[in-house]
């Protein structure tokens, strides 16, 4: 029995032996390791989840009160500005604002109704000392909530309105957050005068705007009259000289007996009279002038033109004068013809026209995402008949400058 004891030892021992050589004690090891590395990943995956959470959360909260304030962001989504208070025009404005004004001046004077506390506060039991610490911190919310109000006032454009009251209304909830312990925020009344100020604020800058604009183009339109006058006074007392001019060499040739030059004369005067006549008819008849169409290929593209009209006597002067220094290159004309209507005639084309014109907003800017053919069409139903009109345009100094740069060899940028 005990060899069989024996035996059975020697066996036990030697397949120790055997596990501790094929490594399965630290299979077993790296088991429970493995295990406890599990739940350990388990716990910081949870943790991290929990983590992840509350930083979410707090990013919605911050991106709540934050508020857009970068112009290009604003303009790109702005559209054409709504009046918030209709007034009829800037001097209105102005008065209703200086009323608004006075109305917030009084609200913030002491105990005057800007801004709300909690009642029966007080401080190591004495009720003094509370009002005394309402006040101050009333006083400071007030002053701080006044300051962010002033300054959104002060830098106010029409197109930013809707992104100061937001930022003005995000300052009120943290007014009225800080000061939740003592029930300090700024009352309703105060806020929505605030608000009006600064729509009042928004509604008369665009009112000026709009009427520096009216102002502007009137200036323009008379300098346009005052120039046509000028030309037709000019053209008169040309065609006065030259009728003079004509009358005494008449009257010579008379005397003389030469009736065949006399004759010649004769029908010079009656083609300066008949001038003079189309001048006092240009003068007297202010509907009347030149009906263009003008392109801009280098400047502008090949579908933009311009449709418009001038009342002088030499068309191509108005012509000339939009081909100055503002644009690259000189316009090329499409049509011009002369109409008893321009002004009518230009109206129709601009109406039938409205939808590709490429400035909506101002529309003393006359140009249209078209091409000359297109306007030539429009205008063969308007007048039923075109003298002359020009389908490719010139462009004469823009082709050359193509040219120029096609025969160019690239040169360094000189900074």
């Amino acid at each position: 029995m005990l060899a069989s004891l024996d035996n059975a030892n020697e066996e036990i021992a030697r397949l120790k032996s055997e596990l501790d050589r094929l490594g399965a004690l630290e299979v077993a090891d790296l088991e429970r390791q493995r295990e406890a590395l599990k739940v350990e990943i388990r716990e910081m995956r949870d943790q991290l989840v929990r983590e992840t959470a509350t930083l979410q959360a707090e990013l919605d909260d911050l991106r709540s009160r934050v508020v857009k304030t970068q112009e290009a962001e604003i303009l790109q989504e702005v559209g054409l500005y709504d009046y918030r208070h209709p007034l009829s025009d800037s001097v209105t404005y102005k008065d209703e604002l200086a009323k608004l004004k006075d109305q917030i001046k009084a609200l913030a004077r002491q105990d005057g109704g800007a801004i709300e506390t909690a009642q029966g506060w007080t401080v190591n039991g004495s009720e003094a000392q509370g009002k005394k610490m309402l006040r101050d911190y009333s006083k400071l919310m007030l002053r701080a909530y006044n300051a962010e109000a002033d300054n959104l006032v002060r830098g106010m454009k029409p197109y930013k309105l809707a992104s100061a009251v937001e930022r003005l209304n995000k300052v009120t909830a943290t007014i009225e957050r800080l000061g939740k312990t003592m029930s300090i925020r700024v009352t309703g009344h105060y806020h929505q005068l605030r608000i009006r100020e600064m729509e009042l604020t928004a509604d008369y800058q665009e009112m000026l705007a709009r009427e520096k604009e009216k102002e502007r183009e009137e200036k323009e339109r008379l300098r346009e009259q005052r120039k046509v006058e000028l030309e037709i006074a000019r053209e008169k007392a040309r065609l006065d000289k030259e009728r003079q001019h004509y009358s005494n060499a008449l009257q010579a040739l008379i005397e003389k007996g030469d009736s065949e030059g006399a004759g010649r004369l004769r029908a010079q005067l009656d083609e300066i009279d008949r001038a003079m006549e189309e001048v006092d008819y240009r003068a007297a008849n202010v509907r009347a002038g030149y009906v263009y169409v003008i392109s801009n290929v280098g400047a502008l593209g090949a579908r933009m033109i311009k449709v418009g009209m001038t009342r002088r006597l030499d068309p191509m002067d108005r012509v000339r004068e939009l081909s100055d220094a503002s644009v690259p290159f000189n316009f090329d004309v499409h049509a011009m013809f002369f109409s008893e209507d321009a002004y009518g005639i230009e109206a129709e084309m601009h109406r039938r026209l409205a939808v590709t014109r490429v400035n909506r907003v101002n529309l003393r800017r006359e140009f249209f995402y078209a091409t000359p053919s297109e306007a030539r069409d429009l205008l063969m139903e308007l007048t039923g008949e075109l003298l002359q009109f020009n389908e490719e345009p010139e462009a004469l100094e823009y082709h050359q400058s193509l040219q120029v740069v096609q025969g160019e060899q690239p040169r360094p940028l000189v900074v």
